[in-house]
């Protein structure tokens, strides 16, 4: 059983691990770690920052890999344009791995978030790499399931379907056929084109909405960002979009759950969203209920801070 395995981790192992998190929490811009062994699925360390009087969270967000909606979960109470001098903000750059195959592309749809397993050359340790990303609203959501990288383009030119020009003239902009490469280009410098036919991971002209719900269905990423993608990944790598709102971890007999808001489209009661939050629990423990401080769990789902949280258990149930 997985929560068996971590409970008597050696010690040594425990120590190296550590590390490895202390180690990359040194770099404030670094979205690459080493991939722990099969059987641990966290990395990264969560970080703090100090501010300075014309800061804003968006500003921060993108010098230190992360999105719009995160950093503001990761800190509630403060005003994302105005934080202030001197104001102390969580950096929530410690994450649960998806579950799923770590391979190709990973994003989960309501973490607004890439993960990407690069192909290793020999003699290199394996690795995985995170972006934040934009993803589309309710009314043109992206869609779950496994697809591919089926081609790369630099300075792509943007054909506007019909129904994104008939939305844009509803509210009295009219959009050219070809938007051509340049400035004003929405799809930015680089974009990969997957096997869902018109769906696309790319650029934008518009960094400070990544990491919100904003786009027609497409995956939008900073411009630094896709860029280094673009240049790692392959044509034919698989792209798994997944639809995880919580996630869980146990390391050294701890029991983590990284919780973030579900998606609109699906909307959930607050039992409901319990329910599906100890099913996570059940998968890492083998099914065996290890004693939930349920109160604790309630406050994590009521108010999700997208960061993996301590669970404590209880030897009684609380309601």
């Amino acid at each position: 059983m997985l929560s068996e395995r971590h409970e008597h981790m050696h010690p040594i192992r425990i120590a190296l691990f550590t590390t490895v998190l202390i180690g990359f929490a040194a770099d404030a811009a670094a979205t690459s770690y080493p991939l722990p062994p099969s059987d641990i699925n966290i990395v990264g360390q969560i970080e703090v920052v100090q501010t300075q009087h014309d800061d804003t969270l968006a500003d921060i967000a993108r010098e230190h890999g992360l999105g719009h909606d995160e950093i503001v979960l990761a800190n509630p109470g403060i005003d994302r344009w105005l934080p202030g001098d001197g104001t102390h903000l969580v950096l929530p750059k410690r994450h649960i791995l998806p579950d799923a195959p770590r391979e190709g592309i990973v994003i989960n749809i309501p973490e607004m978030r890439l993960y990407f397993y690069p192909k290793t050359k020999p003699g290199e340790r394996p690795a995985v790499i995170t972006h934040p990303v934009s993803i589309g609203r309710m009314d043109w959501a992206t869609p779950l399931g496994r697809t591919q990288v089926v081609a790369k383009v630099k300075d792509p030119a943007w054909y506007p379907p019909e129904s994104i020009r008939k939305e844009h003239a509803e509210r009295g902009d009219e959009l050219p056929t070809r938007v051509p490469p340049g400035p004003d280009n929405p799809l930015g410098t680089r974009a990969l084109r997957l096997g869902i036919p018109g769906y696309l991971i790319h650029g934008t002209n518009r960094p400070y909405g990544v990491g919100m719900r904003v786009t027609h269905g497409c995956v939008r990423m900073y411009p630094e960002d896709v860029e280094a993608l673009y240049d790692d990944v392959d044509t034919n790598s698989s792209v798994h979009f997944v639809d995880q709102p919580f996630k869980v971890a146990m390391i050294a007999g701890t029991l983590f759950l990284e919780a973030h808001p579900p998606l609109d489209e699906n909307p959930m009661s607050e039992d409901e969203l319990v329910e599906a939050a100890v099913a996570e629990v059940l998968k890492v423990t083998g099914g065996v209920d290890p004693g939930l401080h349920m109160g604790r769990l309630r406050q994590l789902v009521r108010a999700p801070s997208g960061t993996p949280e301590p669970l404590p258990l209880s030897s009684a149930r609380t309601p």
